[in-house]
C-alpha cells in the first residue's frame, strides 16, 4: 500500500515539474479561487449571525428567517 502511494505521489510530483504551460494555469486557479471565496465573502456575503450573541438567538433567527421565506407573498392577480 506504501508503495502504490509513493508511485502515485512520484507520478504527480513528476508530471508537475515537467509542466510549462500548466503552471501558468495553475496559478490563474489559484488565484480565481482566491478571489471566489475570500474577497466576494468579505464584501458581498455579511455574517448576519454576528449580530446574536448566543447560540439559541441564532438558532430563534435562523428559524424565523425559514418560516417567512416560506410563507408565499399575498399578491392580487387582475
Amino acid at each position: 500500500m506504501k508503495n502504490a502511494l509513493l508511485g502515485i505521489w512520484n507520478f504527480y510530483l513528476n508530471g508537475f515539474r515537467s509542466m510549462t504551460l500548466g503552471r501558468t494555469l495553475w496559478l490563474i486557479i489559484l488565484v480565481k479561487l482566491f478571489v471566489m471565496f475570500f474577497i466576494l465573502k468579505l464584501f458581498f456575503f455579511p455574517d448576519f449571525l454576528d449580530d446574536h450573541a448566543t447560540d439559541a438567538d441564532k438558532a430563534d433567527y435562523v428559524g424565523n428567517e425559514l418560516i417567512q421565506r416560506a410563507i408565499p407573498e399575498k399578491t392580487t392577480d387582475y
